[in-house]
């Protein structure tokens, strides 16, 4: 099977590292104008748009201000003529324990769903209109397991937000379909990045490892291949769908 993106411009959020570079190599393998979006490593993705070529650019913005993804998603339509598929990937995972005072608790709530579900909304509200007015495009919402089975008891917060952008993205499918506008979700579980390789120096690997069906932990270059999937049109009549990456972690 072929798959070429040559010609469709896809924005990924949270684009310069662990799943959303990889996501971002994958897409450019294939031919994609991938538009990478970053909060502070700015060199990093930008080497990272020179590797993967095919005139990907990038895009600075903090998400823990919603409003900023306004402006994301009207500077890639800007910059790169078009928008195509928007892969929402950016996220924060804090650990907040229910002992902590009831500011700092609310605190890290509010900076999980601030990035994690308000600015997806933002972005898709965007992507939507814009979507509307262009004939179609696609949305991948990138969730987590813990929307499903809910998550350890120091992660309220990181939970909510995933099981929200579950529901976000079914609305849209649902609710957009007619405007050839499909939105899928992608959920992993634990992913061998960086904040899992803190949480691993301080909980141990036994912990994560014990939950798997496989010998092996998922690194990010198992997610990255669904996505171009999905942003090729080959499985567009799956729009509503959620697709668990976890390794047997959680089965519905």
């Amino acid at each position: 099977m072929n798959i070429d993106l040559k010609g469709q411009v896809v924005l990924v959020t949270g684009a310069a590292g662990g799943i959303g570079e990889a996501i971002v190599r994958q897409l450019g393998e294939h031919g994609a104008t991938v538009a990478i979006h970053y909060n502070s490593n700015k060199e990093h993705a930008q080497k990272l748009a020179r590797e993967v070529g095919n005139e990907s650019k990038i895009f600075g913005a903090d998400l823990s201000v919603p409003l900023n993804g306004v402006a994301l998603v009207r500077d890639v339509i800007r910059t790169c003529g078009s928008l195509g598929t928007l892969v929402n990937n950016a996220g924060v995972y804090l650990c907040s324990p229910n002992e902590k005072n009831i500011g700092e608790w609310l605190t890290d709530w509010n900076r999980t769903i601030a990035v994690n579900l308000t600015a997806t909304g933002v972005l898709c509200r965007e992507a939507v209109n814009y979507f509307k007015k262009a004939g179609g495009g696609r949305i991948v919402n990138i969730a987590s397991r813990a929307a499903f089975r809910g998550d350890y008891e120091d992660y309220f917060a990181y939970a909510a937000s995933k099981g929200g952008m579950v529901a976000l993205s079914k609305t849209i499918a649902r609710a957009y379909g007619k405007h050839n506008i499909k939105s899928f979700v992608v959920a992993p579980g634990f992913v061998r990045t960086p904040i899992i390789d803190e949480y691993i120096k301080e909980h141990g690997a036994e912990k994560i490892m014990n939950e798997l069906a496989l010998n092996e932990l998922t690194r990010p270059e198992d997610i990255a291949p669904t996505i171009v999937f999905l942003a090729s049109g080959l499985m567009d009549h799956a729009t509503g769908c959620s697709i668990d990456i976890n390794a047997a972690s959680y089965v519905r």
